[in-house]
């Protein structure tokens, strides 16, 4: 499965997903689905800006994270 989403999420708002206070990021895709992602897995596109631009997610066909990767 591959689900489409654009997301902008600052820096000040991910720093609570560090801190404990939350350990999954809510979005709607392209198509209107809602997904719950695990935090974890936007680690390594935070910047001092945040988290922004468009994403596209993978899943298994058990529906278990395979990747999520950030488009040009």
């Amino acid at each position: 499965m591959v689900f489409y989403f654009n997301i902008f999420i600052s820096y000040r708002k991910f720093s609570s997903y560090y801190q404990g206070y939350s350990d999954s990021v809510a979005l709607t895709d392209v198509d209107g689905r809602h997904l719950q992602i695990n935090a974890k897995y936007f680690r390594p596109f935070l910047t001092l800006n945040g988290i922004q631009g468009n994403f596209k997610l993978e899943l298994d066909s058990k529906g278990a994270y395979k990747s999520l990767t950030k488009l040009e």
